[in-house]
């Protein structure tokens, strides 16, 4: 039934056909479906998406399509149709030519996709060796011809250049040149653009429409931003639980969705603009998913003390030496951090924005003396952190907490969460055991936790609660500065609400100041009072955040804005048109003198580099 309906509304024939696929793994000796009765179709040249959260099953989804789950520990039911032909009772033998031949498939981390010991261009190229008749140098030209296609600059020169030398969003480049090697007819991109920056986003998502519209390819798009499947897909699957909730049109489900998780998902998404006359930070409205019901979204109370900075940092600059040749002579040094001076005040957020590789992370950890600055001053209370010994930064680290944006990396596997959040509070001498479980279920609660759930391990918790458990250990010191780097990056849009939301509450509470990192735009909009846009080490543009979007002055910050996917289904056959390059390098040879930079005032606060 459900596929006459596709059918009709497409008015072209299937390319792909899932009908009630359902895929099982063994769990403690018992079958566990983890997808469960889905059913959809991709015709020729659409873009279907397949929407839900982490753990709802929409990975799972393709990689069955693909067959590429151990067949010992999983088992896959129902019918899965490739024009016809049904690839769930094809022989392995069989099903190899299928892959990356019929079907290719991006994946989420292009660095862990591409070997690490062979060039791309022999990559790329073993693909059309594998499914095709033709020769080394035709493979050559012919890879040299897809690395152009997909506007890899300087195609011809970097064929035989290592994954290694090339940024995030050159790289999945590089897997999209791979996947349309043997020019397939169906392409399955599972999540690309998530962990890359707003920019590279936007040239990823550009690149596919035009590759689609040439080769009238079919696209599978898994993802769980609804941003990015307003501005690429004709229609969209909405997946919860390892279940399909509802299908339909993309401008449909956005405008007339029905299911309640549905209406939460699209609830939780940030829309640039939408802070436009408001001057402090605002809550995310909260869904319930059961009922699709959301809370108001609530402006956050004021409590930002202008009469003194909590965090001072003036002149602050990180240069790492390269060194080359058998004798290790200093060849270069890469400006990670040039001059950058900023003040925080108490109960402010001022959020650090700007790409991959423009020194953001550096300076949050310059700042907490987690790598050595070269130059500068970080004052902390009247006490400039650089110029203290071993045993005076360790007491000033109590004032100064860090949120780091993998939270499992940041939590030892085997200690309970409530060691954990624990041990700095003991380290610090800051009461006894008993003072410490106390304060340990306080914060547990005061992040959304329950007490209870101390003895647990950090494998036990999703990514969002892991989160808030790095939340509370950043608390057991009560710091007056948090810097958290990239912390909500990885989480889904609803998670990531939450987080946000918890952090505006503390932050009204104990009238915490937040350094946020972020390359998400629409966050930083609704979470900050002030912004420093980064560029190649250096601040370009600062001031209030409602000045800063409203009226971006430089170049830079109208190119991060412009780059945002907007939550609208009409825009979806727009382009950007975004220019294709990589962020200029910040290396510089040993005898180059930066020119001194000047700044020119927009308006109260507000300054753009000259």
């Amino acid at each position: 039934m459900m596929r006459d309906t596709i059918n009709a509304e497409s008015g072209r024939p299937p390319v792909l056909s899932v009908e009630d696929l359902t895929t099982a793994f063994r769990i403690d000796g018992a079958w566990r479906p983890v997808v469960n009765r889905v059913s959809f179709e991709v015709a020729a040249g659409e873009t279907v998406a397949i929407v839900g959260e982490s753990g709802s099953g929409k990975s799972v989804t393709s990689l069955s399509v693909m067959r590429l789950i151990d067949p010992a520990l999983s088992r896959i039911e129902g019918r899965v149709r490739l024009e016809g032909r049904d690839l769930l009772s094809l022989p392995e033998r069989e099903m190899r030519k299928v892959r990356g031949n019929e079907i290719a498939m991006i994946f989420q981390e292009p660095m862990t996709s591409l070997n690490p010991l062979f060039t791309i261009g022999d990559q790329i190229s073993e693909a059309l060796l594998c499914h095709g008749s033709l020769s080394v140098s035709e493979a050559r030209a012919e890879t040299i011809r897809l690395l152009e296609k997909v506007r890899i600059p300087s195609a011809a020169s970097r064929f035989d250049e290592y994954p290694h030398r090339f940024s995030g969003g050159m790289r999945q480049r590089v897997m999209i040149a791979m996947a349309l090697a043997s020019r397939p007819k169906l392409l399955i991109a599972d999540e690309p653009t998530t962990a890359l920056d707003v920019t590279i986003q936007g040239q990823i998502l550009d690149l596919i429409k035009e590759l689609q519209e040439e080769d009238g390819m079919s696209v599978l798009f898994i993802t769980h931003d609804m941003g990015v499947v307003a501005e690429i897909a004709d229609r969209t699957v909405v997946m919860y639980r390892g279940e399909q909730v509802e299908t339909g049109q993309t401008a449909d489900i956005f405008h007339r969705g029905q299911h309640p998780y549905t209406r939460a998902l699209l609830a939780a998404v940030p829309v640039l603009g939408s802070m436009h006359g408001r001057t402090r930070p605002l809550r995310f409205p909260v869904v319930d998913p059961s009922t699709g019901v959301a809370n108001e979204a609530i402006e956050v109370a004021d409590t930002v003390d202008a009469t003194r900075p909590v965090l001072e940092v003036k002149g602050l600059t990180k240069r790492f030496d390269i060194h080359a040749g058998p004798l290790g002579r200093l060849v270069g040094r890469v400006h990670a951090v040039e001059n950058v001076s900023f003040d925080l005040m108490a109960g402010e957020t001022l959020s650090l924005v700007g790409e991959s590789g423009c020194g953001k992370s550096t300076t949050g950890r310059a700042i907490m003396r987690l790598i050595e600055p070269d130059s500068g001053s970080v004052i902390v209370d009247g006490r400039d952190m650089l110029t203290l010994g071993q045993r005076d930064i360790r007491q000033m680290r109590r004032s100064v907490q860090m949120i780091f944006q993998d939270p499992f990396a940041a939590l030892n596997p085997r200690m309970t969460i409530g060691q954990a959040i624990a041990e700095p509070f003991l380290e610090h001498r800051m009461g006894t055991p008993r003072d410490a479980r106390e304060v340990v279920a306080d914060l547990l609660v005061k992040v959304g936790l329950s007490a209870d759930m101390a003895t647990r391990f950090p494998h036990e918790f999703s990514g969002g609660q892991r989160q808030r458990i790095c939340i509370a250990r950043a608390l057991a010191l009560r710091p007056r500065v948090i810097v958290a780097d990239e912390s909500v990056s990885a989480l889904d849009v609803s998670i990531k609400a939450q987080v946000i939301n918890l952090m505006l509450d503390l932050q009204a509470e104990l009238g915490l100041a937040f350094l946020f990192v972020s390359h998400d735009m629409s966050v930083v909009e609704r979470a900050s009072h002030r912004v420093a846009v980064m560029y190649l080490g250096e601040i370009v543009e600062i001031g209030p955040r409602a000045a800063v979007f409203s009226n971006p002055q430089h170049d830079y910050t109208k190119k991060l804005l412009s780059a945002v996917p907007v939550p609208d289904p009409a825009r979806r056959r727009q382009r950007r048109n975004l220019v294709v390059d990589e962020l200029k390098s910040p290396i510089r040879s040993i005898h180059d003198a930066l020119p001194k930079r000047t700044y020119r005032t927009v308006s109260e606060g507000h300054l753009v580099m000259c």
